[in-house]
């Protein structure tokens, strides 16, 4: 079921960090659209995995969670 997401990732501090993070989660998950909000820190993914599946990639790549 698609669902979308919104993760808080605090520790996003510049373009590459943000474009690092979408990479991943699009080289996991290559059918998810993915935005990121680098005045806001915010991820927003939709997708028909798991929140955890996103959290899960993104901590990977050495950022924190709110």
């Amino acid at each position: 079921m698609l669902q979308i997401l919104q993760i808080n990732v605090p520790t996003i501090s510049d373009p590459e960090s943000a474009r690092e993070i979408k990479e991943t989660i699009l080289t996991a998950e290559p059918e998810a659209k993915v935005e990121i909000d680098l005045k806001t820190k915010i991820v927003k993914v939709e997708s028909d995995a798991s929140e955890e599946t996103f959290r899960e990639l993104i901590v990977a790549v050495g950022h924190e969670i709110d």
